[in-house]
């Protein structure tokens, strides 16, 4: 670039200094032949009278100072285009300098609007994701009269009269509680269950309010090991959460994950679902629900149900509410201690303890729990999201269906044995009674 800016000033400096040049030459010719003529007319008039000499002699001397002041406007003409010459180079060498930087900014916001693919999918769908609250009847708050929030989840409006999809153990797992759904708008309605599903946990709810943007249903058949998804939901808490990454495998038995009685295929992928993400969708990069959020093992493996097994429970609610026939809320012939779980197979145990070092090296087998109600037993015996369950009452725990089992028992405690950790610790559980 200063290469460049050389030849371009060189270029300039020729361009305004030839004609000053020019004139400059010719100034110089025109004060030498002024003097000769002089010197000839001195010569050829000694002859003639002082009076002629002196005329001559005037004239002489006239034409020699209009050579010197010609002279003087060449130096002059010729230094003022050098300068403007030399600024005008440093002008355009600034210019050729800054015009890199401007071009690379316009580049970068084009591509800021280019390859942003994930915010334009949330764009397209967040409008149609809920929140929703468990409200404990029995327990109200201490300032504001309310009753407080016992557990939280997400879940998605798919019609505009008020219909949302979500996890069935979002909304049944306690007794005695009410739903409450709020909007992406901040609005709050009462929610009524309307049907559940606990082999595939599913449920639908409604909330009397029409005119809500819909979230579309993809196919879930059609998705490849390698795609790009986006979760959204409200962990924690917080509402109106993204999460993106993508799918690690479409063929996730329900064996393999220890869920007896679910003839399902889960999808795995390693985008964030945790506590709260649960009965949100699982949306590809079509804006359309490709799956229902459903629960964490650890960092980077997740699983969501396919959107193709919930359009086949969705197709039978509708039949049975064309019939007439409605869900009745009724919880199963057990107690409550209040924990999602997941069992932990052969497979799993290998993958947790490849990616943590926080895991027993002699942990054979348990229950992992993924979330812990809070209010409910389990929390107030000391349970914790993330403990292993591996005995109850001196008896082994190698699968959800040994934790049922132990609550349908006529034992009034639970002695439980788990890891937390590296660390075996003991804790003791007293389940409500249904």
């Amino acid at each position: 670039m200063v290469l460049r800016s050389i030849n371009k000033l060189d270029l300039f400096i020729k361009r305004c200094s030839a004609p000053t040049l020019y004139h400059c030459s010719v100034s110089v010719t025109t004060g030498a032949n002024s003097r000769s003529s002089h010197s000839a007319a001195q010569a050829s008039t000694e002859r003639s009278s002082g009076k002629n000499n002196n005329s001559n002699s005037g004239r002489s001397n006239d034409r020699n100072d209009e050579g010197h002041k010609f002279s003087w406007q060449g130096i002059v003409r010729f230094f003022v285009p050098f300068s403007l010459g030399a600024l005008g180079a440093t002008l355009v060498s600034q210019k050729e300098q800054v015009t890199p930087s401007i071009q690379a900014a316009r580049a970068l916001t084009a591509r800021r609007r280019d390859y942003n693919f994930i915010a334009d999918v949330v764009a397209g769908c967040a409008d149609s994701v809920v929140y929703i609250e468990i409200k404990d009847t029995r327990h109200f708050d201490y300032f504001s009269g309310q009753p407080i929030t016992a557990s939280n989840g997400s879940g998605f409006i798919i019609e505009q009269n008020g219909l949302i999809l979500t996890n069935a153990h979002v909304v049944i797992n306690k007794p005695h509680t009410m739903v409450q759904v709020r909007l992406s708008d901040g609005r709050t309605f009462p929610a009524t269950i309307e049907d559940v599903d606990q082999t595939s946990d599913l449920a639908t709810l409604r909330i009397q309010v029409s005119n809500l943007s819909v979230m579309k249903l993809g196919k879930s058949s059609t998705l490849r090991s390698g795609e790009w998804v986006v979760a959204l939901g409200s962990p924690l808490a917080l509402s109106n959460t993204v999460t993106a990454g993508v799918i690690s495998s479409t063929q996730r038995a329900s064996q393999e994950l220890g869920l007896r009685n679910r003839d399902i295929n889960y999808l795995q992928t390693d985008a964030a679902i945790t506590f709260g993400n649960s009965g949100g969708p699982l949306v590809n990069l079509d804006g359309e629900a490709i799956g229902v959020n459903s629960m964490k093992v650890t960092a980077g493996i997740s699983f969501a149900i396919p959107i193709d097994y919930v359009k086949v429970f969705l197709e039978r609610a509708a039949e049975r509410r064309k019939k007439g026939s409605t869900y009745k809320t009724g919880y199963p012939v057990k107690r409550y201690m209040g924990i999602t779980m997941l069992t932990l197979t052969p497979d799993i145990l290998f993958e947790l303890k490849s990616r943590s070092q926080n895991m027993p090296a002699n942990l054979v087998h348990g229950v992992l729990v993924w979330k812990v109600i809070v209010g409910s037993p389990a929390h107030s015996g000391g349970l914790q999201p993330g403990d292993i369950v591996t005995h109850i009452n001196k008896k082994e725990i190698k699968n959800s269906s040994d934790v049922y089992d132990a609550l349908a028992d006529s034992t009034k405690d639970l002695e439980i044995v788990i890891f937390r950790g590296v660390k075996q610790m003991r804790v003791t559980i007293t389940p409500e009674d249904p």
